[in-house]
This record gives structure tokens, sequence and C-alpha cells, in this order.
């Protein structure tokens, strides 16, 4: 891993089938109902939006209060296993996030993996432990979420 990028893991055990699960993370919609509200999560473009490799994603969302465009492309799509969204445009340098979709005896187990540089290193490390609690905390509420919406 290059220097300054991170890593956040998170896993989920979602109930439901393949087919419900992977369906509901290929509705683009979806991904306002999962995202904090203080974040202002916007999608931009007319919707629905076909997800598939290649499709760009605009959003807007607000940082720590700072309004703030996010571009997101779909660079793999493998349907019923993974895909990646790659921030194009947005805050980070660098934000590459893998979902991956298993089948086990009690629902899907629904892993992400992020791996992101923070802007202006090595200045912006400061800012590590903040960005860390925060993401941590966006994709709990996302958890708490898919279970209430699956």
């Amino acid at each position: 891993m290059a220097l300054g990028t991170h890593k956040l893991k998170m896993e989920t055990l979602v109930p439901g089938s393949m087919e419900t699960v992977f369906d509901f993370f290929s509705n683009a919609e979806n991904l306002e109902r999962i995202t904090p509200p203080e974040l202002g999560f916007k999608i931009l473009n007319p919707l629905p939006i076909e997800m598939e490799q290649g499709t760009l994603i605009d959003y807007r969302i607000r940082l720590f209060g700072i309004p703030l465009k996010w571009q997101s492309l779909i660079s793999k799509w493998e349907p019923q296993k993974q895909f990646v969204d790659e921030q194009l445009k947005g805050p980070y340098a660098k934000w590459i996030h893998t979902h991956h979709f298993k089948e086990t005896d009690n629902g899907i187990l629904m892993s992400d993996e992020v791996n992101y540089r923070l802007p202006f290193f090595p200045f912006g490390e400061v800012m590590l432990p903040v960005v860390r609690l925060q993401l941590k905390r966006i994709f709990s509420y996302r958890t708490k979420r898919i279970k209430e919406l699956i």
C-alpha cells in the first residue's frame, strides 16, 4: 500500500437472498437511504441510474458542514459477487471502495473495503483520527439502515 493510503474494512451480515441484497445495492437511489442525513447526500444524475462497469455517478455531500461535489466511477461490476466504485472527483486524494458479496447459511455477508488517501499529504494526515471516526460512524449507520431496509 502506498505511503499515506489507509484502509477501512467492515462486514455486515444481511438477511435475505443474494438476489435481494445485490439488487438493493444495484439501485443507486438506495445510497441516499443508507447515508446519514447530516451528510446531505444527493444524487445529481437523472434517475434511475443503470449500474454497470463504466457508470458515472455525480452527487453532492456535506463533510464537516462543507458542501462538496463527488463523482464516482463503477470501475468493476460483477453481479452478485462484487463491484468497485472509485472517486474521480471529490474530497479524497484517493477513494476506492470495493463491495464483496458472499452467501452464507445465515444470509449474505457483505464486505466493504475502502482504500483512501487524504488530500495534501503529508499535512492532511493531521486529520486522520477525525476522518477515521467519521468513516466508522458513517459505515455503522449504513449497516443499521441496510438491516432496517432489506
